[in-house]
């Protein structure tokens, strides 16, 4: 993210070089990531801090020296990112700010650090409340999922494959399988904070540093969990955020299939879309477009090339600190925006949706999507499933006419009827149908609903099968509500166990 450099001059004697070899040109401003570092500027006043107070705590600066410095970052964060000066980045930027207010004894600011771990550890601390932002955000997504899941337990509805018509299930069922990769993108996440949250500051440039500080310290101010041991990796490494930005773009694919479900089935006329998640043609009256479903799904090529981005600018890096770092964070960041935007939205338009239960239940039965009820049926009596498989298939095929209009009574549902399949069995099999299963259960198998009730094995759509999905993904989501509430709270009280030092020098 920002531009920094391996010397540890004090901040006067690096002014005095700059401004004698490093004076302007163009490649002044090409340098310079202050704009983009607004992002990290409230950070790096917390890592600044933090710093500070170890130091003083170590007897490396004065206790008088400290107290001023971390006066002047008061100053300085009142003021706002707008007010610093001029820098090559943010990092420097504060520096100089301090030292323009409390004079050259300001630069004991970076005494034991480089800005090569300054930026390290602002990015973590950054990059941490996103996370917890998105966690927040799909944990709040599930449960609202959830919600509308229980309400539609017994609102049958068509299933896809190839988007051909295949077996009925239910929307609680399609609901609910989109809640547990959700769940599967939770865990990612928090995995993947976990090593986010760790203190790579007291790593200097890369070789650490004769001074006797603390780094077990300033990691409990900062609230992080743990210290990066080796000090080259703890300066040089972005795999954390290789790590974040994966598992955002495999959340940002999750929520494009379900806006393509989406935008599929209010083609079909089988969802309907409230107001403020739809939009009208500009020429054509009588549309209502899923644009946003339509957004979420382009979105998510915003969360794969800022993971290419990524992988493509630390690829083939020489150990240990590189310009080129300047521009890896951004990847992370543009990707970890655009898809907490993408989650709420989607989860928006689906629970806000109306779902026309007698259309979708005349649709559950086109295209003989109960046919491996039926097929099904004859396997629990002893038939071979894969003779049952055809047999099926040719009463299908009976049922089509030559120009491929349905013959039978079943025509609504293009379901070959009773007498069809009875006549196929006994071409088949040299017996009637009602010689393996009864003709009730096989007009039972035939309609949607019952089809929708006899697959109620463990994870099926059968409402009882749901209920109990249902049960468990409530169970998983208190238990990932408990997690996201620990680590925010322990990110609270180093907070508060951060001011609560820095009082201490008023």
């Amino acid at each position: 993210m920002s531009g920094e450099h391996e010397d540890e001059h004090s901040a006067a004697e690096e002014t005095v070089v700059r401004r004698d070899r490093f004076s302007g040109g163009p490649a002044r401003s090409f340098l310079s990531s202050l704009a983009d570092d607004e992002r990290i500027f409230a950070a790096d006043i917390a890592v600044d801090r933090a710093h500070v107070v170890m130091l003083a705590d170590q007897e490396c600066i004065e206790r008088e020296t400290a107290g001023e410095i971390l006066a002047a970052l008061a100053d300085i964060e009142s003021a706002g990112h707008g007010q610093l000066p001029d820098g090559e980045d943010v990092h420097e930027a504060i520096e100089s700010a301090v030292i323009e207010r409390v004079g050259p004894e300001g630069g004991k600011m970076h005494t034991a650090r480089s800005r090569n771990d300054e930026v390290a550890a602002c990015i973590r601390y950054r990059m941490r409340a996103d996370v917890l932002e998105l966690i927040e955000t799909v944990v709040e997504a599930r449960e609202q999922l959830l919600a509308v899941a229980e309400a539609h337990t017994e609102t049958v509805m068509p299933g896809y494959t190839h988007l051909q018509p295949a077996q009925p299930t239910t929307v609680a069922h399609w609901i609910a399988s989109y809640e547990q990769a959700l769940q599967r993108d939770t865990a990612r996440l928090l995995d993947a904070y976990d090593r986010v949250n760790q203190n790579p500051l007291g790593s200097a440039a890369f070789a650490g540093t004769p001074v006797d500080i603390d780094r077990e310290r300033t990691a409990e101010l900062l609230g992080f969990e743990s210290v990066l041991e080796n000090s080259m990796d703890a300066s040089a490494t972005r795999d954390f955020l290789v790590e974040v930005t994966g598992a955002v773009a495999t959340l940002a694919t999750t929520l494009s299939g379900l806006a393509e479900d989406v935008v599929v089935m209010a083609s079909k006329g089988h969802v309907e879309l409230d107001d403020d998640y739809a939009s009208t043609s500009s020429i054509m009256p009588q549309k209502k477009n899923p644009d946003t479903m339509e957004l979420v799904r382009g979105r998510t090529g915003d969360a794969t090339a800022g993971l290419n981005g990524l992988l493509t600018n630390l690829k083939g890096q020489p150990r240990a600190y590189n310009r080129d770092l300047q521009r890896a964070g951004r990847h992370a960041w543009d990707a970890i925006d655009s898809v907490t935007e993408s989650v709420a939205v989607a989860t928006g338009a689906v629970t806000t949706a109306d779902w026309p239960a007698e259309a979708l239940e005349r649709a559950a039965a086109d295209g003989f999507s109960t046919a491996t009820g039926v097929a099904d049926l004859l396997a629990m009596a002893g038939v071979p499933f894969r003779t049952a498989h055809e047999l099926v298939a040719s009463a299908a095929t009976v049922t089509d006419s030559a120009d491929g209009e349905p013959t039978s009574s079943a025509s609504d549902s293009d379901a070959p009827d009773y007498e069809t399949l009875d006549a196929v069995t006994q071409d088949v099999l040299g017996d009637s149908l009602s010689a393996y299963v009864e003709r009730s259960a096989v007009e039972a198998a035939l309609d949607p609903t019952e089809s929708v009730a006899m697959r109620d094995s463990r994870g099926g759509p059968a409402p009882d099968a749901v209920v109990a999905q249902l049960s468990a993904a409530s169970d998983t989501l208190s238990d990932d509500e408990a997690t996201l509430s620990t680590r925010r709270d322990a990110v609270e009280s180093a907070s508060d166990r951060l001011q609560t030092e820095v009082d201490r020098y008023a």
